[in-house]
């Protein structure tokens, strides 16, 4: 299991390379900026990359919420939206799993 780490942006510009994911990740809520962050995951492999991304929150009814379960075509992006409130309460992460890990790299940004 990884800890992503996020690449703040200045004005100036930040280099962002990408970096290796892993079979399961985490993103810890320190790492987000007040407004959550932005994850992009560049597939590289010649597989779909299957994903679930793990949601603690709950629906404005109460229910819980359900963990997404996107996929990411083998050589394209996606960048995802991941907010504070979707972290474990207890733990203070979200976990993001891969199918596919050769050649599937991430790129995290917090939103200020």
């Amino acid at each position: 299991m990884g800890a992503l780490v996020a690449t703040t942006p200045t004005r100036t510009g930040t280099a962002s390379p990408g970096a290796a994911v892993a079979a399961s990740d985490t993103i810890a809520r320190t790492v987000m900026g007040p407004g959550g962050c932005l994850l992009e995951i560049l597939n590289g492999n010649a597989s779909p990359d299957s994903m679930t991304i793990s949601d603690a929150s709950a629906t404005s009814t109460g229910a819980a919420a359900s963990a997404n379960a996107p996929s990411v075509t083998n050589g394209t992006n996606k960048v995802f939206l991941i907010r504070p409130d979707q972290a474990d309460l207890t733990t203070g992460l979200v976990t993001i799993t891969h199918s596919v890990t050769t050649t599937v790299t991430y790129k995290l940004y917090p939103i200020g």
